[in-house]
């Protein structure tokens, strides 16, 4: 019998035969995701097609995400487009404040192991940190697949990640990430799947492992999967919800290997403009912030404001920094506030909202000036990303993001952590 890698399995089992690389083939999702950005485009073309009997029987779901609060009157409307929309298709609406599509997903159970995922969002490979396959979509292909009931997919090559060794206590998911993008570069992984293995996995949370399906977006991959292990069933099982192991056959084919010892890296920045542009943190330490942003898809979970936490107790943001600090759904935001992590945030002088993609995109609740600089933990520093294009953005780890907060410069978090 074939040995298939996590990729072939899952889609050798949504159309029903063996599949292989590059092959084409029209399958069934079972979750569409759309959110305010892209979602009203969405909804514009299956208007202008007359579609009111969507063929797509599977779960739809709405987010207000990006946008939200709205920060003008034209998404004011789009808000409204869109829960009418909802509403007639019976689709689940996350309205504003409930939280960012990919958290919500994953942490309402949405999405389970095995399933296929498509949305309106390149970082929706997010969600394959449960073991699903789940890759981002233009507008007209999620209209399309909406319309029909399915969508077509040509099978990408997979990719394997081996992460070994153990991670140091001021090292994070992020700076994995970061240290696989500045060692393969942006086009690594174009239109491939990568499956992270190897025996660092079965050490990574849940939380941990949705940072780097995350950022695998910006190695170009179409979809990043972690197996179905003992951790991803004690998370579902927290939701109530049986699942089943996932991995990879033994002896699977892929189309590239590559190893990373975890104990060797170090706290790692991304430096403008790009996200493989990518150097230790202590090779830039001194240099002047303005803005200091902790959430995201990427980072904006428990995990993630916990070890925040750690270095603002106590202290405060540096006077002429600005930190503004946003947990990706309002469920984190609430389980922070019972642990008294809200309160340390707070006090450390950072602005506290949750449920919103707003400074990652640009959108609002912190757009950058010209000559501005920011430290974010975010997933793009692209030219003009948060705000005006003279800006300068540096993408790094929650912790690393918290000292240089602190320090009011780009600091590395290792002589606030030592164990």
């Amino acid at each position: 019998m074939q040995s298939l890698t996590m990729t072939e399995k899952i889609l050798t089992a949504k159309v029903g035969g063996i599949v292989a690389p590059s092959e084409v083939v029209e399958v069934e999702p079972d979750l569409i995701g759309i959110h305010d950005i892209l979602g009203h485009i969405v909804v514009d073309i299956l208007e202008d097609l007359g579609v009111e009997k969507p063929g797509f029987k599977g779960r739809l779901a709405v987010f207000l995400d990006h946008a939200a609060p709205p920060p003008s009157k034209r998404y004011a409307e789009v808000h409204m487009q869109l829960r009418r929309f909802a509403r007639r298709l019976g689709a689940i609406l996350a309205d504003v404040g409930y939280g960012i599509m990919h958290q919500v997903i994953v942490e309402e159970g949405l999405a389970r192991p095995g399933d296929l995922v498509v949305a309106s969002d390149s970082h929706t490979t997010t969600i394959g940190a449960v073991g699903a396959f789940a890759t981002g979509m233009g507008s007209s292909d999620i209209a399309y697949a909406i319309a029909t009931g399915r969508i077509w997919l040509r099978i990408p090559e997979a990719v394997k990640v081996v992460l070994e060794g153990e991670l140091k206590p001021y090292v994070t998911a992020k700076d994995l990430a970061l240290a696989i993008l500045g060692e393969q570069g942006s086009s690594w992984a174009n239109y491939k799947s990568i499956e992270f293995t190897g025996p660092l996995v079965s050490r990574l949370s849940v939380s941990s492992r949705m940072t780097l399906t995350n950022m695998a977006t910006e190695m170009g991959a179409k979809a990043a999967l972690f197996p179905v292990d003992s951790m991803t069933i004690e998370y579902y099982e927290s939701l109530g919800v049986s699942v089943k192991p996932l991995e990879p056959d033994p002896g699977a084919s892929y189309y590239d290997e590559y190893t990373l010892e975890a104990s060797l890296v170090e706290p790692m920045l991304a430096l403008p403009d790009r996200v493989d542009y990518v150097e230790p943190v202590s090779s830039h330490e001194g240099k002047e912030v303005d803005v200091v942003f902790l959430g995201s898809c990427t980072n904006g979970r428990e995990e993630d404001f916990r070890l925040a936490a750690r270095i603002l107790r106590g202290r405060r943001v540096r006077e002429g920094t600005r930190c503004i600090a946003i947990p990706a759904s309002r469920r984190v935001y609430q389980r922070l506030l019972a642990e008294g992590v809200i309160s340390v945030l707070a006090s450390a002088g950072c602005v506290v909202a949750y449920g919103t993609c707003g400074p990652c995109w640009g959108g609002h609740f912190g757009v950058l000036g010209p000559g501005e600089v920011a430290v974010s933990t975010s997933n793009r520093n692209f030219k003009g990303r948060m705000g005006d294009p003279a800006s300068r953005v540096y993408l790094a780890s929650p912790a690393t993001a918290a000292a240089s907060a602190v320090e009011g410069r780009i600091t590395d978090p290792s002589r606030y952590i030592r164990g």
